[in-house]
């Protein structure tokens, strides 16, 4: 039987905040078996123990893995940290962080394969880390604290590319996504629930994962998903996340999102 520990005990602590700390996220760490995803967790100001609060899990960038569960927070944590969003959209924030030396999603670069640089396995298993992270998000859920319908998942860079690969290995938790220049095997869009409410981020310039990877995957998606969204930014690079976090639109358009039939 395998062995699940999660030290879940923030989900019943209230805080009282100001300004913009990452210490608000609390480190914890999930356990399973062997393996385990050091995390960073941000809790609702007025946390009620009975109610249930939207999930969002955010996976960070190549740059940002380590076992320090400090480097996670380097990208988005200030976007769940200000103050009036806090307030305005209440809800369970989690960064888990991708060990050093491995990656989120089964790919593999290849910059003379085709214009998107990227070649993918079909047959290949889940990697550890993002089963890790889809373990956890059952965990949460099993909790009571999350509410089922309103579960966001999004990501940058090997972080979106992690988003796509849970879009279609787990497509009935999600009720929005928002992967930031990342990349997806797309043979695989099609498992993507249907009609999910996605929000697709890129430069134009980007010279580290190619703008034609947003691109392919948008072109097979609005051709059935009347709720696929895509921006992308003329003269951006690799950072183009710097810019999707400025999107005054993101926010309300994340939390407004709920699963027609959740489980």
């Amino acid at each position: 039987m395998q062995k699940i520990g999660c030290l879940l005990s923030l989900l019943f602590i209230c805080f009282a905040t100001s300004g913009q700390d990452n210490n608000l996220f609390e480190k914890q760490l999930f356990i399973s078996g062997d393996d385990t995803l050091p995390c960073r967790i941000l809790t609702p100001v007025d946390f009620k123990i009975g109610k249930k609060y939207p999930l969002v899990v955010f996976l960070h960038g190549a740059g940002e893995r380590g076992n320090d569960n400090e480097a996670q927070l380097v990208w988005g944590a200030n976007l769940f940290l200000d103050s009036l969003r806090r307030a305005k959209y209440p809800a369970i924030v989690v960064f888990p962080q991708c060990p050093p030396n491995d990656k989120w999603a089964e790919y593999t670069k290849n910059a003379s394969h085709d214009s998107t640089g990227y070649e993918y396995r079909a047959d290949a298993p889940i990697r550890k880390p993002l089963k890790l992270v889809s373990d956890f998000i059952d965990t949460l859920l099993a909790s009571g604290a999350v509410d089922r319908s309103r579960v966001y998942l999004g990501g940058l860079s090997m972080g979106g590319f992690g988003t796509y690969e849970l879009l279609w290995r787990r497509p009935e938790i999600f009720a929005a996504a928002f992967p930031i220049c990342g990349a997806a095997n797309p043979a695989k869009v099609s498992a993507f629930k249907k009609n999910l409410p996605i929000w697709l981020f890129h430069g134009d310039k980007d010279n580290v994962i190619f703008v034609a990877n947003s691109r392919l995957i948008y072109g097979l998606l609005k051709k059935s998903n009347p709720n696929a969204r895509y921006t992308e930014y003329p003269g951006v690079g690799h950072d183009s996340w710097k810019n999707a976090f400025t999107e005054a639109e993101l926010f309300p358009w994340l939390f407004a999102q709920r699963s027609r039939s959740p489980r």
